[in-house]
């Protein structure tokens, strides 16, 4: 009896389930053919072939798509909203136009705050170096290498908004959880200093963006590829000490004893990228603890170096150590640097909403010696053809005040500048425009897809081959979109 009821259980189908698998093959040859045509077996297989590239040894070294100079780039984020016509935009009709009130079509302002009038620019604007190319007198020591910088006048984006506005400029979306630019710089690329994280996040005393780590975040990407936030002063990162009492030989003997216990809870996990970067992260720290440190220690360098970028003066001191600290990043091979300028919220950052005039002229103060300074100490000490500087904020500003006898400016999103310059980048240029008011796009209008496939291109990565296979999709920072802007490449 218990042979039979035992024989029954393992007869392979019922005579239903026979049918059923039967018709449902037929009718899969069908599906089959069709998914065939479409390319669905192929586009498995590239997946496939991802996901092998993902489980490579974190932050290796790895080869870019096509030979190309540039091996680092310096992200010179100005947080809150530079106004474009009073840096990079100039507008001479806001001249004819100031104090009327806009009569185009465009949809102004944002977030319920009354439009204004027409206000021109509150800097002059000047030709600069051989290629006239006009900045506002707002960036004194910038300009002087106006020669080597590719303005981008007719850029947009899809938020007003400023946290929404950060992280699409960092990641390519206004949504939390996707990758940065920087975390996909490090899964493309790796790294070439194994002591040092591959991508270096410096904020501002004052505070960091809104959306804090989301803007560095590596997303879907293993954990390893994430921002690391580093302090411009004294210890880089807390905790990063040895503690007292214990040797150099005790500290190793220990970490080894963890990195094999970890190594066999892991095989348990192999997929778990958190705990892959956890492993990776104790190593990083114990080789840091040198590296790190001895990055920051600006007394290395001499006097008339940190006075060039301003360092120990009070306006320009904190932004001067980050540049100057970038520098030594990434002449020691780190791959990705952002560094902050303006944190909190309104006149701590860019957001000139109360006086556009008296906020600018601060931010660009403290800014725009050191940025000076880095471009010819990269000149100098032979970076500057390996390495992409990138200046820009989340999105600009309108041409009209936030109201009568105001100097503030709103939001903008539908068209505003930034810039490229160094390895690649043509100098010297301005590239699309806004309208004779600088409201909108108008001319070879650019969306923030673009500028991050140029940037990657710059780099030698194919946005369009940069991808990662996530939840069914060959995930990108550009999406659906993302042109190169070729007229920018040298």
């Amino acid at each position: 009896m218990n042979d039979e009821f035992s024989s029954l259980n393992q007869l392979p189908t019922s005579r239903r389930e026979m049918l059923r698998n039967v018709g449902g093959g037929f009718a899969s040859l069908a599906l089959v053919d069709l998914l065939s045509r479409d390319g669905f077996f192929a586009s498995r297989a590239a997946a496939a072939e991802s996901t092998s590239a993902a489980a490579r040894p974190l932050l290796a070294p790895q080869p870019p798509h096509f030979p190309t100079k540039a091996k680092h780039v310096i992200f010179l984020f100005m947080n809150g909203a530079p106004s474009q016509v009073d840096t990079f935009d100039p507008k001479p009709a806001l001249e004819k136009y100031a104090g009327k009130p806009y009569q185009g079509k465009a949809k102004v302002g944002s977030n319920g705050r009354p439009i204004g009038y027409l206000t021109p620019s509150f800097f002059k604007f000047r030709p600069r170096g051989k290629s006239g190319l006009e900045i506002s007198d707002i960036f004194p020591h910038t300009s002087q290498h106006a020669d080597d910088i590719c303005v981008i006048r007719s850029l947009q984006t899809d938020t007003a908004a400023h946290a929404s506005g950060c992280l699409q400029m960092n990641t390519g979306s206004v949504l939390i959880g996707k990758p940065s630019l920087g975390s996909w710089m490090s899964y493309g690329l790796g790294t070439e200093n194994a002591n040092l994280p591959s991508f270096v996040v410096m904020t501002d005393p004052r505070g960091g963006p809104i959306g804090s780590a989301s803007n560095w975040m590596s997303g879907f990407l293993p954990a390893a590829y994430q921002g690391t936030l580093f302090r411009s002063g004294g210890v880089p990162l807390l905790d990063l000490a040895t503690p007292p009492g214990v040797s150099n030989a005790t500290q190793r003997r220990s970490l080894d004893l963890l990195k094999q216990l970890n190594q066999r809870h892991r095989q348990a996990f192999a997929n778990e990228s958190e705990l892959n970067a956890r492993i990776l992260s104790y190593e990083l720290a114990y080789n840091m603890q040198t590296s790190a440190t001895d990055v920051v220690d600006l007394n290395k360098e001499d006097r008339k170096t940190r006075d060039a970028y301003g360092v120990d003066e009070k306006l320009t001191d904190n932004f001067g150590r980050k540049c100057l600290i970038a520098r030594r990043l990434i002449e020691r091979g780190v791959r990705f640097v952002q560094l902050y300028s303006g944190g909190g919220h309104i006149e701590d950052t860019w957001d000139g909403h109360n006086d556009c005039r008296s906020n600018h002229k601060l931010h660009a103060g403290e800014t725009d010696k050191p940025i000076a300074a880095l471009i010819s100490d990269l000149k100098r000490s032979g970076l500057w053809e390996e390495t992409v500087i990138v200046w820009g904020g989340e999105f600009g500003r309108t041409p009209t005040s936030e109201g009568v006898g105001k100097p503030g400016r709103d939001h903008n999103w539908r068209g505003f500048s930034m810039w490229l310059a160094g390895a690649g980048v043509k100098g010297g240029q301005a590239i699309g425009a806004t309208d004779e008011l600088g409201f909108l796009a108008v001319d070879e209008p650019h969306h923030i897809s673009d500028l991050h496939a140029t940037i990657l291109h710059l780099m030698g990565l194919d946005h369009e081959l940069l991808t990662y296979f996530y939840r069914g999709l060959e995930e990108r920072i550009t999406g659906v979109r993302g042109q190169v802007i070729r007229k920018a490449l040298a």
